[in-house]
């Protein structure tokens, strides 16, 4: 079959599951061959359907193809005949055993012989080999393990078990671009066409009146992507296609509007796109080129993918198997976890007298137990629910009078009061905002406990503003609102200078919802008279005018993945409507049954974990399965709720909050809250834990041990952390604040650990050669470490997921594999006619853990960390490269810091240096991106910072380091340097001192200096929640500090090393765990790996100073000992 005919099947795949033909997907994919579905075949063998599974493996392998085949079939016989024995259907047993294991006597007699002795057994598990066989579940669960391995080194599934990154829906766009096509190339094109079948070509019949408008001011579609010299890695690669300008987000429901600014091909979408970039590609209609940057690559296309060129891809990228299990299709929205009614947090834990009547509610998108709530008096608060302690509480208060406007002036003087529409905290919870009822919107900045600032005052709309939300156009944080006067707004949310204004709404606009699909970033706004619109950061119009079902006052929102679209709202008459919307069609995909016909207000609602709906409705809770229109249960918490409850539930859908009709509010959980709530309540009752957590914004106490909580899923984006090595990951749930009575603090004292006793430590297993670790980092999922060696050699250490390890992340109480592919090759850096000990090893990671970036002094390799492949190398020094760092939102274009003390912004998928900055006198040895600012910052062997603009690469700001008097530094000592979670406070790493920068001022806020009589600083880094920081020593010992450099603990090296007089073993390199606070991993001199961890009887690293209590100390620099911040 040719290559354009396989794809052809892939791009059926998808369109079957996309319009949920399950049976018939699977058929097609075992006739083909073409793709083994994982997560099909996981299903089918949990589920015990034997026969199901053969015929499926059937497609793609037979039992004598080679000897992983056999043992695949094997392991499924055998379990299938145990299970036959265990529900004691002898005749059962031996039908498996004459038929399907008789094959295998051939091979091997002697265990056909020992497995027919079972029979003879009244329990099989009287055999020592099966004395550990549980039931039947496990034993499944434990064989699949066991397949999946199997498979993925049966070289028959090679390139079978990755399934092609796709766009949404690919089919129908190929199908909608020809039609485009056709339509120009007709002779007499009607402004409307008719489109009715796609049996024959389209061509328009003898015009009836005017011709259509011409191609240039009436775009029928969006540009083509220009054309690139080699294709892209794909979703799963490091380098991410350029974003296309057509996209299925929407597309029908422009094409299916009735007042479109540009009129669009009936059935075609056309793509949220500017017009002027349609104009250019239709002025002379024509053939599509041959593009191997698309998708769909042409056979003519081949011989360009093929051509030697320095960033050529192999095909093998395109198809390289990268995660495995489990496998779902690209717009795949409805492979989830199977979830019960009993996942729903139904149970009254917490009750809150709020005082006044709740509007609106939102919990913070990392500390999961953080509730704001926003009242109908203007009242604003935030409660930490697991304490049903009230953190902080502000009422309504302008200001500044004086930038009032004359309208909003005279409002105040009648009446000074004002409700509350909207809380919202911001993505990275450092920032909310509060939309009230008069005017303004306010946006304070969250420092943890009671420490709440006054950001920005915004007199965002003329009367009511009446929702507000937070996204990322151009790469900055802003802030989306709408109001009565039937517009919405942009605002810079740092500096709160107006981006956009859109006009178009011919009622008070209700309600916004920002999303983006791909990187094409777009605004839905509902209006009171039903209205739907969308808007692109363009100026240039409505994309849609829509009518919300009963012409409602509706909110919109997507499911937590980001994959669907809901609407609820409840209409004039009290009818109250809660729908999915097809996005590709702009129209309802289902309605769901349930919701009151005279509700009093406008319901609201909210989604979780990609699976539930939940509405406030009837005096109660009402829950929907997204996938059921019929309604799954209702919860009435206990009794108190008013008529059309406000409900919302937090990030990882175990908590929602639901409004009494007493001016309070419940908390209700379900069976993981209420273990969240007792673990956090035994460490209150044992004074380990504060009521009030710390938030991630910088100034806010350290944290320490406490209930470990992952980041669930919610639609609204996570910051990244930039780190040390460059690598990007999302946040992790932040601990609460531990504190010390103040008869503790006053007998406080540095906590020295000396003994093994005293720590968790775990030296990796390594049966390679022993060099010294110069790189390491953990993988973004937390589950592997991997080190870069001084002779340019990687180490990849995997930790196991099993029955005894749940998680599968890295831990000191398990051992990890040192990993190798079956081929045993090593992942090595090219360094031909380099000399090793003037190289400067760098290495990046892409966020989904599929590929590293890496140089020691040569040239740049890609690998691919499943197989360990060079998939390409660029970029030959001379200057070596000597830091990498990928942009943090496109994957096409990394930052290479540069021997010759220049940084290369390279942009690898179209080979091209687009800019290169020059402002350091030495080799570049540290890079860092600020989302937030929208800055890069360098750091160099000469001690100076720099930071530079991501939109033209221009130089803000440089500062030298603050090298302490009598102090020497090596002529090449590296700085490095690492972004707080907060995005504008900054870690600077020197051998002389860390160091803690404003940025982008660069202003010296906290500095730490080392003692000689412990050497240098060699490495430092911040904790994941950015509470702590790590620093390593060259007399072996590690420092732990606050986030405000007070040093709480002091980890020496006979804690963790044995004795050795004859050899100096000491840290060059730490890295810390991305979602575990207080484990951090150490790469050593003797080429050692060591992982540390305090007890689990501590729970984290020391205790906090005494100054650490409270809300904690400015930031302001001050003088101190060499122990004590500067």
């Amino acid at each position: 079959m040719s290559s354009l005919s396989r794809e052809l099947v892939f791009l059926i795949l998808q369109f079957l599951d996309e319009e949920k033909f399950k049976e018939t997907v699977h058929k097609l994919e075992k006739e083909s061959g073409f793709f083994f579905n994982m997560r099909y075949f996981e299903d089918s063998v949990t589920n015990g359907e034997w026969d199901e599974v053969e015929k499926y493996l059937s497609g793609f392998t037979k039992v004598d193809d080679n000897r992983y085949s056999m043992k695949i079939f094997f392991e499924i016989r055998k379990q299938k005949y145990l299970e036959a024995l265990d529900k004691h259907d002898q005749a059962r047993a031996v039908e498996i055993l004459v038929k399907d294991l008789k094959v295998f006597s051939s091979f091997n007699e002697e265990l056909f012989k020992e497995i027919t002795l079972l029979l003879t057994l009244g329990n099989f598990r009287e055999n020592d080999q099966l004395s550990k066989y549980g039931d039947t579940k496990s034993a499944r669960a434990i064989m699949l393990v066991e397949l999946k391995k199997l498979i993925e080194a049966n070289p028959l599934f090679r390139d079978k078990l990755q399934f092609p990154s796709l766009k949404n829906s690919r089919l129908r766009t190929l199908i909608n671009q020809s039609l485009n096509w056709q339509h120009q190339l007709c002779k007499n094109p009607r402004a409307n066409p008719d489109i009715k079948t796609l049996f024959v070509d389209h061509t328009c019949g003898q015009p009836n009146g005017g011709r259509a408008p011409s191609p240039v001011t009436n775009p029928l579609m969006g540009s083509v992507p220009k054309v690139g010299g080699f294709p892209p890695l794909g979703a799963h690669g490091p380098f991410q296609p350029a974003p296309a300008a057509i996209t299925n987000s929407l597309a029908g429901w422009m094409a299916n509007s009735s007042s479109v600014p540009h009129q669009a091909v009936s059935a075609v979408p056309m793509g949220l796109t500017a017009p002027n970039n349609a104009a250019s590609m239709l002025k002379r209609p024509r053939t599509p080129p041959n593009n191997p940057a698309m998708d769909y690559q042409t056979a003519d296309s081949e011989h360009v993918l093929k051509r030697s060129r320095p960033f050529g891809m192999s095909d093998e990228v395109n198809n390289m198997a990268v995660n495995i299990s489990p496998v779902t299709y690209p717009g795949q929205s409805h492979a989830h976890t199977i979830y019960s009614s009993d996942d729903l947090p139904k149970t009254v834990v917490v009750n809150l007298n709020q005082g006044s009547a709740v509007k609106s509610m939102d919990f913070h998108p990392v500390q999961q137990t953080l509730l704001l709530v926003g009242t109908n008096i203007g009242d604003i608060a935030v409660w930490e629910v697991s304490g049903r302690e009230k953190l902080v509480h502000r009422n309504f208060k302008v200001w500044d009078h004086g930038a009032c406007s004359a309208a909003l002036q005279a409002s105040l003087a009648t009446d000074y009061t004002a409700s509350i529409n909207r809380v919202m905290w911001s993505p990275d919870g450092a920032l909310f905002g509060v939309a009230y009822s008069k005017h303004i919107v306010h946006m304070y900045s969250y420092h943890g406990g009671d420490d709440l600032r006054n950001h920005l005052e915004i007199e965002a709309h003329v009367g009511n503003v009446s929702d507000l939300a937070f996204s990322h156009p151009n790469k900055q944080l802003s802030i989306i609102t709408c109001g009565e006067d039937k517009t919405i707004k942009v605002w810079d949310a740092v500096t709160g200078v107006k981006q956009y204004t859109f006009d178009g709404h011919e009622a008070p606009v209700y309600s916004v919802c920002p999303h983006h699909k791909e990187n094409i970033q777009f605004i839905f706004s509902t209006a009171i008279d039903g209205k739907i619109k969308a808007w692109l950061y363009d100026n240039m119009g409505s994309r849609v005018d829509y009518d919300a079902p009963g012409h409602s006052c509706t909110t919109m929102a997507y499911s937590a993945d980001g994959t669907r679209l809901f609407s609820c709202g409840t209409s004039k008459e009290g009818e109250s409507h809660i729908v999915e919307w097809n996005e590709s069609e702009g129209a309802v995909k289902r309605s769901y049954h349930g919701l009151g016909k005279r509700s009093a207000g406008v319901v609201q609602f909210d989604t979780t974990k990609n699976r539930f709906l939940a509405a406030g409705d009837d005096f109660v809770i009402k829950f929907w399965d997204m996938d059921n229109v019929n309604l799954l249960t209702t919860s009435d918490a206990d009794g108190g709720l008013p008529a059309s409850p406000c409900v919302r539930f937090n990030k990882e859908g175990i908590l929602l909050a639901v409004s009494t009709s007493d001016n309070g509010i419940k908390i209700l959980t379900n069976a993981d809250g209420v273990r969240l709530f007792r673990s956090i309540e035994n460490r209150i009752a044992s004074g380990t834990v504060a009521k009030g957590p710390v938030i991630g914004t910088f100034g806010a106490s350290s944290s320490a041990a406490g209930t470990s909580i992952g980041v669930g899923d919610r639609s609204a984006p996570v910051m990244a952390i930039s780190g040390l090595n460059g690598d990007n990951r999302s946040l992790p749930d932040v601990k609460p604040r531990i504190t010390d009575e103040s008869e503790k603090s006053k007998i406080w004292k540095l906590s020295e650990i000396n003994e093994p006793s005293q720590i968790r430590s775990l030296k990796l297993p390594d049966g390679l050669l022993a060099v010294r670790v110069l790189r390491l980092i953990y993988t973004n999922s937390g589950s592997a470490i991997l080190a870069l060696t001084y002779n340019a050699v990687h180490k990849l250490w995997k930790w196991q997921r099993n029955e005894r390890h749940l998680t599968g992340k890295a831990t000191t109480s398990l051992a990890p594999q040192l990993w190798q592919p079956s081929s045993g090759i090593l992942m090595t850096n090219e360094i031909s006619e380099t000399n090793l000990e003037d190289a400067v090893p760098c290495f990046a990671l892409s966020k989904n853990d599929s590929y590293v970036m890496s140089a020691s002094g040569g040239k740049i390799s890609l690998f691919n960390m499943m197989t360990f492949k060079t998939m390409t190398t660029f970029m030959p020094p001379p200057p070596a490269a000597t830091f990498l760092a990928f942009h943090p939102q496109d994957n096409n274009i990394i930052a290479i810091g540069m021997e010759d003390s220049s940084i290369q912004i390279y942009n690898v998928r179209i080979d091209e240096v687009k800019s290169k900055l020059k402002g350091h006198q030495k080799r570049v040895t540290g890079l860092a991106f600020s989302n937030v600012l929208n800055v890069l910052v360098s750091s160099g062997a000469d001690a100076q910072l720099c930071v530079w603009s991501m939109d033209g690469w221009e130089k803000q700001a440089s500062k030298l380091l603050q090298i302490p008097p009598g102090r020497v530094p090596a002529p090449l000592a590296q700085t490095r340097v690492q972004f707080h979670q907060d995005q504008t406070h900054l870690l600077a790493v020197h051998e002389t001192q860390i160091a803690i920068y404003e940025v982008p001022k660069l202003e010296c806020l906290k500095q730490w200096v080392s003692q000689e009589s412990s050497g240098s600083i060699t490495d430092a880094s911040y904790s994941c929640d950015s509470q702590l920081i790590y620093a390593s020593f060259e007399d072996g010992s590690v420092g732990v500090f606050t986030a405000t450099l007070k040093m709480r603990c002091r980890i020496n090296p006979t804690a963790y090393l044995p004795p050795s007089p004859s050899l100096r073993v000491y840290p060059l390199v730490i890295a810390a765990h991305p979602s575990e606070p207080n484990q951090f991993a150490l790469g050593l001199t003797d080429g050692g790996v060591h992982v540390l961890e305090p007890t689990e009887s501590d729970g984290k690293w020391g205790t906090i100073p005494p100054l650490e209590n409270g809300a904690g100390p400015s930031l302001a620099s001050g003088a101190g000992s060499d122990q004590q911040p500067r």
